[in-house]
């Protein structure tokens, strides 16, 4: 049985609020100054973000943890997850985000205080190319993202799923560990030239938020760059859907 509209948005913004809260925070851990991991590496950034999908996911267990909306896009277009339950995960999903990342910034307030390049922390929020050349940036999220729903689509969680768009996580013991694992994989191998989006609300809902808190000689929320990491994560969302439908499971 699919779950009450607002059940569905309160469980996708905690586990989504987890998940950036948690993600957001190793970046600021790793680039704020005088914190205890100033100077760590993408190794680190890399592992603590998809453990922070698998926190978020545990949390958020009770909607299916789409906790992205490129996962809810890909679920739709594979005939898993009907229209009429995709505004409440996309609603919880984008709310959660920005939830997320304001409670970033106030755990780390004092450092985002006497950081002393304050026009560089726009980075602790949303994504940005290592090179700009949107196009590029663009294939570069569409083929991440791809890697990450099309494997949703095809482990047996995604099998075991109903019409609700719940699916029913198994992977043996892994549970949603085994997600953690993919977006390990996918960051530390894609994830170079555009900071690895692979998720709308992961990149949209933070920048609102840095955009909007009073934080230090902020820098430009570089607008003219947002749509990459929105459009390309659903654009990989739906060919993976879509391949998905085609095949004989």
């Amino acid at each position: 049985m699919p779950l009450p509209f607002w059940q569905t948005v309160l469980w996708e913004l905690l586990g989504t609020g987890t998940l950036i809260l948690l993600g957001a925070g190793v970046v600021a851990n790793t680039t704020l100054r005088g914190t205890l991991g100033h100077g760590t590496n993408w190794l680190l950034i890399t592992l603590a973000w998809g453990f922070a999908v698998f926190t978020g996911a545990s949390v958020a267990a009770p909607s299916g943890a789409h906790l992205n909306p490129a996962v809810t896009a890909g679920l739709l277009c594979a005939g898993q997850l009907p229209w009429s339950a995709v505004p409440a995960y996309l609603l919880g999903q984008f709310t959660g985000a920005f939830l997320g990342a304001v409670l970033c910034w106030l755990a780390y307030k004092p450092h985002f205080d006497a950081h002393d390049e304050p026009r560089a922390t726009l980075g602790i929020f949303a994504t940005g190319p290592a090179i700009r050349a949107l196009p590029w940036n663009l294939v570069t999220e569409v083929i991440g993202t791809f890697v990450l729903v099309f494997w949703v689509l095809t482990s047996p969680a995604a099998k075991a799923a109903d019409s609700s768009g719940v699916p029913q996580f198994g992977n043996s013991a892994l549970g949603y560990a085994a997600v953690a694992f993919v977006v390990i994989a996918v960051g530390a191998s894609l994830g170079g030239p555009t900071g690895y989006a692979i998720n709308p609300a992961r990149d949209l809902g933070p920048r609102l938020a840095y955009a909007v808190l009073p934080i230090r000689g902020k820098g430009d929320p570089d607008w003219p760059y947002a749509w990459v990491p929105v459009l390309g994560p659903l654009l990989g969302a739906t060919a993976a859907g879509l391949l998905y439908r085609t095949l004989p499971v």
